[in-house]
């Protein structure tokens, strides 16, 4: 499926292919909560990154978000670009994983794709005031999920 994103202030537009586009990735992190998660979540989705094509960039900045643990901090390799105007979160890309750009579906113009269940990943994160709206059929983590992006869609056949 081909998508069309931008920016609040239309400073920045990108377009990029997915086989993966539903919105079911539901991720309650401190960072994605922060950053993108006005409702206390986040969601990515997953594209080719060989397909991004941008106007605009020189208004876009990147967040290497920081990471503390056992007293220690050190900075994420994963890049959340967004806009330097007006502030919208517009995509992720992990070096971890060259190949895939993931676009915050906030960010998307083009309409998507309603999903049959969701995925809640790192419940244990969230904070006190968000209620996880969980409906039947969907699956919540503490942490993170074994089952990809790429694999939820192929298990339950909505591979674009």
């Amino acid at each position: 499926m081909h998508l069309e994103g931008s920016c609040h202030c239309g400073e920045v537009e990108f377009s990029l292919n997915s086989a993966h586009p539903y919105p079911y990735q539901r991720c309650y992190c401190s960072i994605c909560r922060k950053t993108q998660g006005g409702g206390g979540y986040s969601i990515n989705l997953s594209g080719d990154a060989k397909s991004l094509k941008v106007k605009g960039r020189e208004h876009i900045a990147i967040y290497h978000a920081r990471m503390r643990d056992d007293h220690h901090v050190h900075t994420s390799s994963a890049e959340r670009h967004f806009c330097k105007l007006c502030g919208s979160g517009l995509w992720l890309f992990s070096p971890e994983w060259p190949e895939l750009i993931h676009p915050f579906a906030s960010a998307i113009d083009t309409p998507l794709p309603t999903p049959p269940e969701h995925t809640h990943l790192l419940i244990d994160s969230k904070a006190s005031w968000v209620q996880v709206q969980a409906h039947e059929g969907d699956k919540l983590f503490d942490g993170f999920p074994e089952e990809s992006i790429a694999d939820w869609h192929e298990r339950l056949g909505l591979v674009r």
